[in-house]
């Protein structure tokens, strides 16, 4: 069955137009309004029931859409987000996609036709479409623990706030060659954390050691083999921050591999606060997220945007991030 990204093309304009059509907006010109009828009908295209709201069909059904179900810091939030479902009568369907558009198109187009009331996403990327499109036709999308834009809902942390605060620490303990190790920068918290980075060591008129940062890390083996790679090209660093939790676990384990002390020679602080952090040797120094309440708040403007009788206006919700000092900074 044809989607609206196929009419689009075949029409040969943007996906909100067709959107627009579909609406019955009168903001469309003639011309590319005839274009998208044309499409509509060639490839039989029919718009999804829930989209389009036909009916008021409601399956009080949430669609969860994962990057990794490994990831150290989703449990916390999934519980909050099934946990307000539940007290709404709603039931939460979990896909994860390994950070593959392809496994999320398909996820997306599943649950489409079973008629899915809305989606919540932790998996939006800046060069990700298929949200996009989702808003575009209409669908009722919530972003939880990564933002996309100002024309996105979405519940996150202010994660340039807290890498400046991480930062920040590592320099008042008088660490001056603080490398990096961080996710990809496709993802606009991995962004963020960077920024926040960047502008404690400029405030404290450090230089940003580039031969010790590394992007587009994932999970903590290849932290580990990043930061292996760092010490043994005789890089000086007397610090690292890692932009997760299971980064610096990673890092940790490649600094005592090489026979090095925590923190005696190089400290750690991580981000996330996952529950591992306090289970570590040294115990890590972390900037902790509010997990549970991100994912409960996330869930409960979704419910309010699938039962709302108008379009809500997009909004961002930043929750406050806070240093938590343990033992793997000196």
């Amino acid at each position: 069955m044809a989607d609206i990204r196929e009419v689009a093309k075949r029409a040969n304009v943007s996906i909100s137009t067709v959107s627009r059509v579909l609406g019955g907006t009168t903001r469309v010109v003639e011309e590319k309004r005839a274009r998208v009828l044309a499409a509509i009908n060639e490839l039989d295209y029919r718009p999804n029931v829930s989209a389009q709201s036909l009916k008021g069909i409601r399956t009080r059904t949430i669609g969860l859409v994962i990057p990794n179900v490994r990831n150290l810091v989703l449990p916390a939030a999934i519980r909050g987000v099934e946990d307000v479902a539940r007290n709404h009568g709603y039931a939460v369907v979990l896909c994860n996609t390994d950070e593959d558009s392809d496994k999320e198109q398909f996820y997306i187009k599943t649950l489409k036709s079973r008629l899915i009331d809305g989606f919540l996403f932790t998996t939006a990327k800046t060069t990700s479409s298929n949200i996009k499109e989702l808003q575009a036709e209409g669908f009722p999308v919530m972003l939880l623990l990564r933002e996309l834009d100002d024309q996105s809902h979405a519940v996150v942390l202010d994660h340039y706030n807290g890498a400046y605060q991480a930062t920040n620490y590592l320099i008042s303990r008088g660490l001056t060659r603080i490398g990096l190790v961080n996710g990809s920068l496709d993802i606009k918290l991995y962004e963020e954390r960077y920024a926040g980075y960047r502008s404690a060591l400029k405030e404290a008129g450090l230089k940003v050691p580039e031969e010790a940062v590394v992007h587009g890390i994932d999970g903590g083996i290849e932290a580990y083999r990043a930061a292996t790679r760092i010490l043994l090209n005789r890089v000086e660093v007397d610090a690292f921050f890692a932009t997760s939790d299971d980064k610096a676990l990673g890092v940790m384990r490649a600094i005592k591999d090489l026979g090095l002390a925590i923190p005696e020679d190089i400290s750690v602080i991580g981000f996330d606060n996952a529950d591992i952090a306090l289970l570590l040797d040294p115990p890590l120094t972390t900037v902790a997220q509010p997990l549970y309440e991100m994912g409960a708040a996330a869930c409960r403007q979704l419910i309010e945007m699938i039962e709302a009788k108008q379009p809500v206006t997009p909004e961002i919700q930043r929750f406050p991030a806070e240093v938590v000092i343990r033992n793997s900074v000196k």
